[in-house]
């Protein structure tokens, strides 16, 4: 009977003793972001080869999977459904079939994603499409359904991984409504991501009680376009603000970033962002220390992983290969012949063919009398000759709208002073920049550097912002009036008050933009130039440049000078 009691005691003592025993928990976490399209290792607007895509990074993953099997969760930050030729053709041409963007993120078996600023570009039908089609949840906690005051997507997921408790929260910019006519975000607000983060931590920390607590924030590291109304970029803000979260994904500003920061908790939070495209992803290995089932330490590390060593997954691109080939037989269809070769070359210092062309087609679509545009790339070129449908991806990027506005000629110089006070420094003496630049680079998002068409004008860099538009006559050589209300075509993301050149320029209000519209298409403007191109057949661009940069002998000295300071393809997109 005592060595009963003796063996009871024992083994009641290493049950007790294997209990109380600590164990580690190992989760990898891995981030795209901002993939815009890149579903394959090809650059389909340029036909070149890339070292990246999801293709690559399907491999990366296959690889993880193989040491943290379930212990891995695959997330992606937002802006999957605009870019390439690869979504266009799956958001707005093969519509009967499941996304092709849903059916690869299935594949790659994501876990969860938020929703970016370009996927909501393409409206309702096509994401909310889209997020029916993933088998994972897609997150908006700050996008508010505005008929029932509920979450329009989920606002977060709850990951178990051997006894950990991991909250993954999404939120998305709030700067929307600034960007995107209300028709693609109806019935959704968009609340500021401090406020949204803190009241939605709070609720998490109480009800789910996490271990782990992960932002998943398709907005920038910080500053980009702050107004009263709302903040573009706010992912630091809210990781140093919001107690509670351990790692903060973000994206949106196509910059690479991999660094702590510490919150008012003194707290360290990791931000990471791999940029866009697929060419990096984010990493980070999360280190769990249990004790009687509960967390008791945590280790957190980061890095970003190139992609340029993993090439594409030889199963992905089989079980791809039909939609590879409707999208290659897509983009080849050949549509009309250009007379003449066009160029974003030289674009940062004046008239370029380029966008003179789409001047050319916004006056012939609208009927207006007046066009406002910006170039979207400084790596825009197409060949003399034979036009295909992949070229019109390099000659427009994004899926922005035609519209016509009604300004006043006061308005129109004003909006231009803006433009081109964000575009040039004031030069002083001949040896000065001609670009406003910081590090070498232009220090202001070229797609808002707005030149017209329809006027004649000049544009004195020796002036102050604000003086430097002379605007002499209308093209066609009649007068040009201050007073007048003009037709002026533009595209929705200005029209809508993105980058506040009509706002902060002409002194329009938000509320009033909206009574200046006149007109606006029914698709995309690319899906209205493809159409002009087959209807001309030969395109025959506009002769002469109708507007110049004086004193022409400092300008041109130093746009040689800038010239070469620039990165070669530079571009903010």
């Amino acid at each position: 009977m005592k060595k009963v009691v003796q063996v009871i005691t024992l083994v009641f003592a290493l049950c007790t003793f294997t209990n109380a025993q600590t164990k580690q928990v190992v989760v990898k976490f891995i981030e795209t972001t901002d993939i815009h399209g890149s579903f394959f290792p090809t650059n389909f607007n340029t036909g070149k080869h890339v070292n990246g895509s999801l293709a690559c990074i399907q491999s990366f993953v296959q690889e993880q999977r193989k040491t943290y099997g379930k212990n891995l969760l695959l997330l992606d930050n937002g802006d999957i459904l605009q870019g390439q030729p690869t979504v266009y053709w799956s958001n707005y041409i093969d519509t009967l079939r499941p996304n092709l963007a849903a059916r690869i993120m299935n594949y790659m078996q994501y876990d969860v994603a938020t929703i970016g600023n370009h996927d909501i570009e393409t409206g309702h039908k096509v994401y909310d499409k889209w997020a029916q089609e993933c088998n994972f949840p897609i997150l908006l906690a700050n996008g508010v359904q505005t008929s029932t005051q509920k979450a329009y997507f989920p606002p977060y997921k709850i990951f178990e991984r051997e006894g950990v408790r991991i909250v993954v929260l999404g939120m998305l910019t709030p700067a929307i409504p600034a960007w995107l006519p209300e028709d693609l975000w109806s019935d959704i607000h968009f609340e500021d991501m401090v406020k949204s983060a803190k009241k939605w931590v709070t609720y998490l920390q109480e009800v789910e009680q996490p271990d782990f607590i992960v932002g998943l924030f398709h907005s920038g590291l910080s500053n980009g376009i702050q107004t009263k109304q709302y903040t573009e970029n706010a992912s630091k803000a809210v990781a140093e603000k919001v107690p509670g979260f351990d790692v903060v994904f973000f994206g949106h500003d196509h910059q690479l970033f991999c660094q702590e920061t510490t919150s008012k908790q003194n707290k360290k939070v990791w931000l990471v962002n791999p940029a866009n495209n697929g060419l990096y992803v984010g990493e980070v290995t999360a280190t769990f220390t249990l004790k009687d089932k509960k967390v008791t330490a945590k280790k957190v590390t980061a890095q970003l992983v190139s992609m340029k060593s993993y090439s594409a997954e030889k199963r992905y691109m089989k079980t791809f290969a039909p939609d590879l080939d409707r999208i290659t037989a897509f983009i080849t269809e050949p549509i009309g012949f250009f007379a003449t070769a066009l160029s974003t070359d030289n674009c940062l210092f004046g008239p370029c063919s380029l966008v003179k062309f789409i001047h050319q087609v916004q006056l012939a679509l609208s009927g207006a009398e007046i066009s406002l545009t910006a170039p979207l790339s400084t790596r825009g070129s197409i060949k003399a000759g034979a036009v295909y449908m992949h070229d019109m991806f390099q000659l427009y990027h994004f899926e922005n709208k035609l519209f016509v506005m009604s300004l006043t000629g006061k308005e129109i110089k004003e909006e231009l002073e803006e433009s081109y006070g964000r575009w040039f420094n004031q030069m002083k003496k001949p040896t000065d920049h001609l670009l406003l630049l910081k590090d070498n680079k232009p220090l202001n998002y070229i797609f808002n550097f707005d030149s017209a068409a329809g006027i004649k004008y000049c544009v004195n860099v020796k002036n102050p912002k604000g003086s430097r538009v002379r605007i002499i006559s209308m093209e066609d050589g009649t007068p040009f009036s201050f007073q007048k209300r003009y037709r002026v075509a533009v595209n929705s993301y200005r029209a809508n008050g993105g980058g506040e050149l009509l706002t902060r320029g002409s002194k329009i209000e938000k509320k009033e933009l909206k009574k200046r519209i006149q007109w606006r298409s029914l698709f995309d403007l690319r899906y209205y130039i493809i159409k002009y191109i087959k209807a001309q057949k030969t395109v025959q661009l506009t002769q002469g440049n109708n507007w110049w940069v004086e004193p022409k002998g400092w300008a041109i000295p130093a746009q040689k000078r800038d010239s070469q300071l620039l990165n070669r393809g530079y571009n903010r997109e």
